[in-house]
């Protein structure tokens, strides 16, 4: 970075756009990816640079960028990109409900917000242990996510902690702890084995069709099929490490297993 705190701040994903204006701090953000829908106004405020695994450099270069945000592996291409044109880059890598509050902290450090940072963590972490507890003398019912449906893709981490937090018990547990898509990939005789009592899915870019899911051969018999509790949480809420999965989307996971 040149100047600290940086007042040239390009985010190209969700989460670190949505941390930035929650710390009040959204003055520093002058590109977004163009995913970026939470608070609404960004959409009108700030101009839009990648989508999520290509990015539009030469427009990123002429926001002349004291700092970009990139996230995971799958943008490790375009952070190598920006380096060697001589952008300072941090790339985040959360996983879980963990790093996603480390993220927060980590990002309020980076613009000099860190007290407001750390309150903010402790918000979500409150609410986390509260829900935790009115939820501890309840049966835990057994929960499948799912993150796309050709092929069929289980839960990440920080969903499955969340599904928890929530009450519930993600029946892949160990999958949401792999790093890559690929390795959280499931098939139907492993879900109806699992005989989820709720399902919830998200998939990410398009619409879920419940229908679809309820229709599957031999999935008439699971719990959760038989019962209707089949529930879409949107993409943008739940798969988004940070904000938006910490608050209206962990919400949308008590909502359905309530």
């Amino acid at each position: 970075m040149r100047r600290f705190p940086p007042e040239r701040i390009v985010c190209l994903t969700e989460e670190t756009v949505e941390t930035l204006y929650l710390l009040g701090e959204e003055h520093r953000i002058v590109g977004v990816s163009g995913y970026a829908v939470r608070p609404p106004r960004v959409r009108k405020e700030k101009p839009r640079v990648s989508a999520f695994t290509s990015a539009d450099i030469p427009k990123i270069l002429a926001l002349d960028p004291d700092l970009v945000l990139a996230f995971s592996d799958l943008q490790a291409g375009i952070a190598a990109d920006l380096a060697r044109a001589g952008i300072a880059v941090h790339l985040f890598n959360q996983r879980d409900v963990a790093g996603c509050l480390a993220m927060i902290r980590t990002l309020g450090a980076l613009v000099g917000a860190a007290e407001r940072a750390d309150a903010l963590a402790r918000s979500y972490e409150a609410r986390l242990r509260d829900a935790a507890a009115a939820e501890a003398e309840r049966p835990r019912l057994k929960v499948y996510f799912e993150e796309w449906d050709e092929p069929m893709i289980s839960g990440i981490g920080w969903v499955s902690d969340l599904i928890g937090h929530a009450g519930g018990c993600d029946v892949f547990p160990d999958l949401s702890r792999a790093q890559a898509a690929k390795d959280r990939i499931v098939t139907s005789e492993q879900v109806i084995a699992a005989a989820p009592d709720v399902i919830l899915a998200s998939w990410c870019g398009k619409r879920v069709n419940i229908e679809r899911i309820r229709a599957r051969p031999g999935w008439h018999d699971i719990p959760a099929v038989a019962a209707g509790r089949i529930h879409e949480i949107k993409s943008p809420l739940i798969l988004q490490p940070g904000p938006a999965a910490l608050s209206d989307g962990f919400d949308g996971i008590r909502a359905a297993l309530g």
